[in-house]
């Protein structure tokens, strides 16, 4: 199951995704830097992480790596968690030290875990300050991306069950 809905009354993303694994192990994928490095970013593209503090007041720092070895640099700015099923943060594109740039809108991500067995649903709403800005990430292609790494994260699931 996906769904990507976009709300531009409440300025926000609400997304609903159905993966073939334990909460745990996708609680895992979502909080954990060696394996969110592995799915992430959409292909040829990756991810880097530079730090991560998975607390409540922590961060995790990170690059997209581009094909020709672009790097873009985001933050995320852990505000509450709730182990294995939620998490909240502020989301932000930043510099290679982590200070916040004001060139793409930040985000408050809130991610929800809720399984049975070996399905887990993961519902994701990303809430953005205006409309304005909620319209810039969709004409960046975010949900094209967002979808192929939600894709990597299908297939990074299963090799962990062989």
């Amino acid at each position: 199951m996906f769904d990507f809905k976009v709300d531009r009354k409440s300025n926000q993303i609400d997304v609903v995704r159905e993966f073939a694994a334990p909460v745990s192990s996708v609680w895992a994928a979502w909080t954990q830097e060696e394996l969110l490095d592995q799915w992430w970013a959409p292909k040829p593209w990756k991810t880097e992480t530079s730090s991560m503090d998975f607390r409540n007041g922590g961060t995790w720092l990170y690059s997209m790596v581009g094909p020709e070895g672009e790097r873009h640099y985001s933050r995320a700015d852990y505000q509450s968690i709730s182990p294995e099923e939620s998490f909240s943060a502020i989301d932000a594109f930043c510099d290679e030290q982590g200070n916040i740039t004001k060139e793409f809108p930040g985000s408050k991500w809130t991610v929800k875990f809720s399984g049975s067995g070996d399905t887990t649903t993961v519902k994701i709403r990303i809430r953005h300050e205006s409309l304005e800005d909620l319209e810039k990430i969709i004409a960046m292609g975010f949900k094209e991306g967002f979808t192929m790494a939600l894709e990597n994260l299908d297939e990074l699931l299963l090799q962990k069950k062989d």
